[in-house]
């Protein structure tokens, strides 16, 4: 199926699982090990371990590598039970129970039963399934990683065992980016769209049918019962208890700092109905009195990202910029709020801005329904412009690193309310973490909000993150502001460059 196939191309050294149960990872992870160990040491091959959480999941595994040995390296792959000995740090041995498959190549596969003392002594690839189950899985996923010293490999599976489980923490931190693992994500509900039910179908010699499928998916949820916290962890790999807000108002409150300007500008209905260069001509002196002398303080020697969650009524757009310390920490340097500003205003606000940035670097805006038209207008004028689509997918992969940043303090929000209860909405729903649809409230003007600023902000974190190289961006109009010529070759005059992009140096 293609999550198998996806796990198996997949030849990262660190790798990690994040399934519903029975979606056949474990299968497919057999296969895995059973050609490594058939390889030459020329080749790359080498000793595998696998650590399950029972001694009949070792068994089950084992079976496994000798039906791939038989049947795919072409060996006898005679299962053996042995005697493990467990070495301990005091001196002392202790046997464990074990099953192994000895292939040609003088490689094994080895399946222990459970947890060894001296896993640091092992040397090849280890793979620990059910992770999450373990006793003591903090002490295995720690002991693991000296494997890597010698060209080891480091394989974790496992569904879910709660949100405060150690293999939940690892989840977090590689979605943070603070571990380098791989990580794949497989619901149960993935691998029916996959072809489970037809792989079930074909085992047991039925038919397959659309309608059989949803009725089979139907039962096995319904064996769960009222326990949907539990059929939500074991199958669509939400851990339980994961319902609830991201953020601490103490962790929120220690990000802050005051000081940090909030600029806001909101129109009545009938602005929109004035002629467009009056319309202009308010958004430019809104920019020139209220923006301009913050802009013009900004530090120079700092790179400046942004972040914008567009709303046209209703809500509000919030435009958060973030000046990149040395120390890498993300703090705002300004959060300017609009309310029922026209589309076009909403732009010459934005380019003005833009363009007065020092050190610019990238840039995310919302790109989700009306947001599209300002997310693609900056693209099209400026390079390093994400267009973001708030999708599932995008919370689940960019969420979680904006609010490990607050465990870190490696971002400074402004010290307001607004600002804080933005950010206390962020709340695990369904496993990701996002603005719940129908969260609002009323902020300190009296509009109502829908956690605005803390999406600007996870917008400007995402665009810290990324690839983009600086290249010393000046605009024409900021050149003109400067005092400097329109162009320096009297001979083409007539010609103004749309972007003025100018790299720092010279080629």
């Amino acid at each position: 199926m293609k999550h198998q196939r996806e796990w198996l191309e997949d030849d990262s050294d660190l790798k990690l699982g994040e399934k519903g149960r029975r979606t056949g990872i474990t299968f497919a992870e057999a296969l895995d090990d059973t050609l490594l160990a058939a390889k030459s040491r020329t080749d790359g091959g080498m000793n595998v371990f696998y650590i399950g959480d029972t001694k009949d999941k070792g068994r089950e595994f084992i079976g496994y590598v000798a039906h791939f040995a038989r049947i795919v390296a072409g060996e006898q792959g005679a299962i053996e039970e042995f005697l493990f000995e467990d070495q301990k740090d005091d001196g002392s041995s202790s046997f464990i129970s074990a099953f192994r498959v000895i292939f040609a190549s003088g490689f094994r596969v080895e399946a222990l039963s459970s947890r060894p003392e001296n896993i640091r002594g092992l040397q090849g690839k280890v793979v620990v399934d059910e992770a999450a189950f373990h006793k003591d899985v903090r002490l295995v996923l720690d002991a693991v990683n000296a494997l890597l010293i010698w060209g080891g490999k480091i394989v974790i599976i496992s569904t879910h065992n709660g949100v405060l489980n150690a293999f939940n923490e690892l989840i977090l931190e590689t979605k943070a980016g603070k571990i380098p693992y791989s990580l794949h994500l497989i619901p149960f509900r993935t691998a029916i769209e996959n072809g489970l039910f037809r792989r079930v179908c074909l085992m047991r010699g039925k038919p397959y049918s659309k309608e059989a499928e949803v009725e089979w998916e139907a039962g096995i949820r319904a064996a769960y019962g009222v326990r949907t916290a539990a059929m939500a962890q074991e199958l669509d790999c939400i851990p339980a208890e994961s319902e609830g807000a991201a953020l601490t108002r103490v962790q929120i409150e220690s990000c802050m700092r005051d000081g940090i300007p909030i600029v806001r500008w909101v129109q009545p209905d009938s602005f929109k109905n004035l002629p467009e260069d009056r319309r202009k001509a308010e958004a430019l002196r809104f920019c020139e009195e209220q923006l301009k002398p913050i802009l013009d303080e900004l530090d120079p020697k700092l790179r400046h990202v942004f972040g914008v969650d567009f709303a046209r009524s209703g809500d509000g757009s919030e435009y958060l910029i973030d000046a990149i310390e040395d120390n890498l920490t993300r703090t705002c340097a300004l959060l300017i709020e609009l309310r029922n500003v026209p589309f076009d205003q909403q732009r010459d606000i934005l380019f003005y801005v833009i363009d007065r940035l020092p050190r610019r670097g990238a840039g995310a805006l919302d790109a989700t329904g009306n947001g599209a038209y300002l997310a693609e207008a900056a693209a099209l004028k400026y390079p390093g412009i994400y267009e973001v689509k708030l999708s599932q997918q995008w919370y689940r992969l960019n969420a979680t690193p904006y609010v490990e940043a607050f465990g870190d303090k490696t971002v400074v929000r402004p010290k307001h309310d607004d600002v804080l209860r933005d950010h206390q909405a962020l709340a695990y729903v369904g496993g990701i973490i996002k603005v719940p649809d129908d969260h609002r409230f009323k902020g300190t003007d009296g509009f109502p909000r829908h956690g605005d600023s803390a999406i600007a902000g996870m917008l400007s974190y995402f665009a810290s993150r990324q690839d983009y190289w600086e290249a010393g961006y000046q605009s024409a109009a900021t050149k003109a502001v400067a005092g400097g010529p329109d162009d320096e070759d009297e001979g083409r005059g007539w010609w103004k460059p749309p972007l003025g992009a100018r790299i720092r140096g010279g080629f």
